[in-house]
């Protein structure tokens, strides 16, 4: 809910809290979700000496005594359908709604109409990022792939420059834990999800001021969550808002410059493109050197139009599974964060130097018989996929899970030439069945009918195994969320790593230092 809706009253002191030395006694919040995010905010809160209810499904004991012990109150319901008469009855001046919660949820439905102001844990963040000293500067990633991947070298490459760095947000350490650091930070590397996104404000005392800021891609996903694409794109965007030195946009996909093109800005603010291409004024890319190609920076140095800063090499991110285009992209796109707060060309070096991928993103967990076997678990939409599959020229492929509301066929029909076969995995297969007869019907196709958790990926990759011929890869790049077998992607990833380790037995040799062939540079 904007300011400009609330009670005047209420409004007016909100617009005051904008710092973690503001009155915040006695503020009436009330925090839906006790996730790590939610737990943050409510320990956050009651050191500030607002008043907080949590409300949750269910809880722990060691987590309830926390609860008790920092001084919140915990509210059970199970249903979550809606508020229940403790919270009604408490009468919030502020909700902290989890990401969790989509925009048509019914909790999000009350609280946009409960006469409360609704924030999320990263608006809430960045009114007390002042608890420390100095107060650290934040660059922002989002994008539908590469989130995660971009946010950790940035980081990497802060550290390496004798930077106080740390990643938070949607990688997994909440952004308040971030700012509560008592050792403070020079630099926050933010990642931000489209649902996070979603609950920010553009303007107020509530609305970001990044320092750099890019959205990496964008590609059909959450159109569930947010209603369509529309809504989607429109999350998304909010993360150039009022940024301060630059505005990065992927070359190679328009939407993201249209985003910039299209955002309200802080005076002075750049657009600076990025892509594993020859880079012109004003953008990151790569030019071709004697032992291959090159990562340029032509955007932060006086003589952009007629020099380039070298950054680090293709062969290098080749040595650190960092090769494929897509890959290159996001050490492009971080290299360019850290440029814009002043990092040094050479400490780009260094960070990619001792960078390793996360785990299930184009890991390869083993190689036997001359086929590889690679773990992209966290390809959780068809966009993620898709450069996965362009890693390989000859691909058994294990897909399928939740799809979010995005139709995977374009995908098939453009990948059907690569593929040796599919095994498909996941409750419901039929619309991923129907999709293969329609654009690939000459392809063997396999199906995992095993509903048991513990079995789902044993089956796979037996069948995977039968279909393999030497030279191929067995790539899980499922292009499909995992709840609807799996708890999250990493459990997805361990299974299928356990599960083809089991199969191979001492055959394999790995898992090796095989790292996925790179697409040619251009």
């Amino acid at each position: 809910m904007s300011s400009s809706s609330l009670d005047p009253r209420l409004a007016e002191r909100l617009d005051g809290l904008d710092s973690w030395r503001a009155d915040w006694s006695d503020l009436r919040v009330a925090v839906l979700g006790l996730g790590v995010t939610g737990f943050s905010v409510a320990d956050t809160l009651t050191e500030l000496g607002a008043r907080v209810v949590v409300l949750a499904p269910e809880v722990d004991d060691d987590r309830a005594e926390l609860l008790q012990l920092i001084g919140a109150e915990l509210v059970l319901d199970p249903d979550m359908a809606g508020p229940p008469e403790a919270l009604l009855a408490f009468a919030p001046e502020v909700i902290v709604i989890s990401p969790g919660f989509a925009p048509h949820h019914p909790l999000a439905v009350w609280a946009a109409s409960s006469g409360a102001a609704v924030w999320g844990d990263i608006e809430l963040a960045w009114r007390v990022r002042d608890k420390t000293q100095p107060v650290a500067d934040w660059l922002l990633v989002t994008g539908t792939n590469g989130k995660t991947t971009t946010t950790q070298l940035a980081t990497t490459m802060a550290l390496a420059d004798g930077r106080r760095a740390a990643a938070c947000g949607n990688i997994g350490v909440p952004v308040l834990d971030a700012v509560r650091d008592p050792e403070g930070n020079d630099l926050l590397v933010v990642e931000l999800s489209s649902h996070q996104l979603h609950y920010l404000p553009v303007e107020g005392p509530g609305a970001l001021r990044p320092l750099a800021s890019v959205c990496l891609n964008l590609e059909d996903d959450h159109l569930e969550w947010h209603g369509g694409l529309d809504a989607y794109r429109a999350a998304k965007a909010k993360v150039y808002s009022n940024t301060v030195v630059a505005c990065l946009y992927n070359k190679e996909d328009d939407a993201t410059l249209r985003m910039v093109e299209q955002a309200d800005v802080s005076e002075g603010c750049r657009a600076v493109g990025f892509g594993p291409s020859a880079p012109g004024p004003s953008d990151f890319g790569v030019v071709a050197g004697d032992d291959g190609g090159v990562l340029v920076d032509r955007a932060f140095l006086t003589e952009r139009r007629t020099s380039a800063l070298e950054l680090t090499t293709t062969s290098a991110l080749e040595t650190v599974g960092l090769g494929a285009d897509h890959l290159v992209s996001d050490v492009l796109a971080a290299a360019a964060l850290v440029r814009a707060a002043g990092v040094e060309p050479s400490s780009v070096r260094d960070g990619v130097a001792g960078f390793r991928v996360d785990h299930h993103r184009m890991e390869v967990v083993a190689a036997s018989a001359d086929v590889t076997w690679v773990d992209d678990s966290k390809a959780t939409n068809p966009h993620a996929a898709r450069a996965s599959l362009a890693s390989f020229p000859s691909v058994v492929w294990i897909v399928g899970g939740v799809f979010k509301g995005v139709d995977v066929e374009p995908l098939i029909r453009e990948s059907s030439g690569r593929l040796r076969a599919a095994v498909l995995i996941g409750v419901d297969r039929s619309a991923l069945r129907e999709a293969f007869g329609r654009h690939a019907p000459d392809l063997p196709l396999f199906e995992v009918d095993d509903t048991d958790t513990e079995d789902v990926m044993s089956a796979a990759v037996r069948l995977a195994a039968d279909a393999s011929h030497p030279g191929d890869c067995v790539l899980l790049a499922p292009a499909a969320a995992s709840f609807d077998q799996f708890t999250d992607y990493t459990a997805r990833g361990r299974a299928f790593a356990t599960a083809v380790h089991e199969h191979l037995g001492g055959e394999a040799d790995g898992p090796p230092d095989v790292r996925p062939p790179a697409s040619p540079i251009g």
